[in-house]
């Protein structure tokens, strides 16, 4: 019994010094999320995230708690948007409430428009602001509006989202508009060539990430995309085909947290998910066209969600992505971009805040990675690529 009680003590006093040895790496080392949907959520239901806001997964306190750095705030607008016209509006809000709360909290936040800025304004444990753009609908049909966004301090842009636009097209939706880019989509990516903006392909269809990985001068991103290897009829996670060339071009994939992307299950329920509303609204033109009464989204929402109980996910399965993209493309293009505020609360139970980095890092330390290897992973990576596409340097 003596012996037993022994080695539970060795064990758990071994388990400490790890956590510890983990959460001293997370707060030493510069650690970047590139997507955070903490400014949709603002809209629908402010919070002061420069306090601790208990309903959030992103706030000020849980980001110094867990050594977040730089996190990217998602410029988000729906398919919906784009089609009423909205987006324009919704995209600028965004930035606006963004550009609040570092007004109200100069001495937390600040917006990051440049890599070469970080190390002078995380001094005084700051957390950085910078801007991503999911979803290029709020361009509209203007290329000059890259500008203008660049200017409003936005550094990447995923082309399209859920739905096919006049950029490109979605990977969730079955019938491609374009099978690859649009014209205008090509002049897009060369414009934010230029200007220095990140291009991200999350979301995109095969053909049209394949295009504008091509046709890009400049590395480019996967801002949020898990590995299809794990979830082979997932159009929305990344190929290795795909992963491949965004290696080859000097980019890097970021590894998402979310269930729906690391959970084969749920990966396929959420595929099916976009299917099923693209059907549905396929259906509500129908009946609008022959002057019917229009299908009930409500109804058609909580039947689905009765029907698609969540998913559980685990830590290991995000280790299991970061090690794959490891393999796959090396050390050198494998990143993070959690989806923390974007995907309904369904993470691993391991992965639940911001505040949860070091238990990432603890798995990481614990499947044998260097620590020199794990800060390029938690963000040396993206802030390489990120400086190599500011400076034009293509590849």
């Amino acid at each position: 019994m003596r012996l037993i009680l022994l080695a539970a003590a060795l064990l758990l006093a071994t388990s400490a010094h790890a956590q510890d040895a983990a959460r001293k790496l997370a707060q030493d080392a510069i650690i970047v999320d590139t997507h955070i949907d903490a400014p949709g959520i603002l809209m629908d239901s402010w919070a002061d995230l420069g306090n601790e806001a208990k309903d959030r997964e992103f706030d000020y306190a849980k980001a110094r708690a867990g050594g977040l750095d730089v996190a990217f705030m998602s410029i988000y607008t729906s398919a919906r948007q784009d089609a009423d016209g909205s987006a324009w509006q919704a995209a600028n809000a965004m930035i606006d409430g963004v550009e609040a709360l570092v007004q109200r909290h100069p001495d937390r936040f600040a917006i990051l428009t440049s890599p070469k800025d970080a190390e002078r304004l995380l001094q005084g444990g700051r957390v950085l602001l910078p801007l991503g753009m999911e979803n290029g609908a709020p361009i509209g049909d203007k290329l000059e509006n890259l500008k203008f966004f660049f200017d409003r301090g936005v550094r990447y842009i995923t082309l399209a989202h859920s739905a096919n636009n006049r950029i490109a097209d979605s990977s969730y939706v079955i019938d491609k508009q374009w099978n690859g880019l649009s014209p205008f989509g090509r002049d897009v990516v060369k414009e934010m060539n230029r200007l220095g903006i990140m291009v991200d392909v999350s979301h995109l269809a095969d053909g049209s990430a394949m295009e504008a990985i091509n046709i890009s001068k400049m590395p480019v991103i996967a801002s949020h995309s898990a590995f299809r290897h794990f979830t082979p009829d997932f159009e929305r996670n990344i190929s290795d085909e795909l992963a491949k060339a965004v290696a080859a071009k000097g980019g890097v994939v970021q590894v998402p947290f979310g269930t729906a992307f690391i959970d084969p299950a749920s990966a396929a329920d959420t595929q099916a998910h976009f299917r099923a509303i693209n059907d549905f609204n396929r259906r509500n033109a129908e009946l609008k066209a022959q002057g019917k009464p229009a299908l009930d989204r409500a109804r058609f929402d909580k039947d689905w969600e009765a029907a698609h109980p969540p998913h559980q996910s685990t830590l290991a399965q995000v280790l299991d992505q970061i090690d794959y993209g490891v393999k796959l493309v090396g050390i050198d293009h494998v990143g993070i971009g959690s989806d923390f505020d974007g995907v309904d609360g369904e993470l691993p139970n391991e992965l639940k805040t911001v505040a949860d980095y070091p238990n990432l890092v603890a798995g990481l330390q614990a499947r044998g990675y260097r620590d020199a290897d794990i800060r390029k992973i938690l963000g040396g990576n993206l802030l390489r690529t990120w400086a190599r596409i500011e400076a034009g340097e293509g590849k």
